[in-house]
């Protein structure tokens, strides 16, 4: 049922028992599917498909062609370019029902995949990382990571702007946009406060 608390196009479907935010836009042809939860202020672009309990958090930016399968949670702030796909099954097979081996996957707060990129089930994504466009995600990102490549492979850091993040010889990096300053330390980026 289409309820006035958020935008849904008429030639989009939204089956029932799903709880949609208000200020969420649900645009063309994009299906949210049973059991969904689906934050505040999102924007689900054209022709996605959300599966069966997945859940968005709030102002999640999902863009035209994307595929969200059950098992998937996005927390808040995150950003999902054009036809880019998650699995949710790690060796499927038409003649095989493996609807009880779905791996879960936990897209956290302020991450960015880029156009085209796959994540493979059962891997997290970090905090504020950046998954570059087309890459093949087969493996867990850490926080701030900035990933490329097929299989993906990290290159280097990000800040919460996603601005790439040069550390000086005391391992502290400064984002230039925000002025925030970042501490990497054993192997690990958190933001100092």
């Amino acid at each position: 049922m289409k309820e006035s608390h958020y935008f849904a196009h008429e030639t989009s479907v939204v089956d029932d028992n799903c709880q949609i935010g208000k200020g969420s836009k649900i645009w063309h042809f994009s299906h949210i599917m049973s059991n969904c939860i689906i934050g505040k202020e999102c924007n689900i672009g054209q022709n996605v498909v959300v599966s069966p309990e997945v859940i968005l958090g709030n102002n999640v930016k999902v863009q035209n062609n994307v595929s969200i399968y059950t098992g998937v949670t996005c927390e808040d702030d995150v950003f999902i370019g054009p036809s880019a796909v998650f699995t949710n099954v790690i060796n499927p097979r038409s003649a095989i029902n493996r609807k009880n081996q779905y791996l879960k996957t936990i897209v956290k707060k302020g991450a960015t995949i880029g156009a085209n990129a796959t994540i493979v089930c059962g891997n997290n994504i970090g905090e504020y990382s950046f998954i570059g466009a087309g890459s093949v995600v087969t493996k867990e990102v850490l926080n701030f990571a900035l990933v490329v490549g097929n299989p993906s492979k990290q290159i280097g850091w990000v800040s919460e702007y996603g601005h790439r993040l040069d550390f000086n010889d005391n391992n502290i990096a400064t984002c230039k946009e925000s002025k925030q300053k970042y501490k990497l330390e054993n192997s690990l980026v958190g933001r100092l406060e």
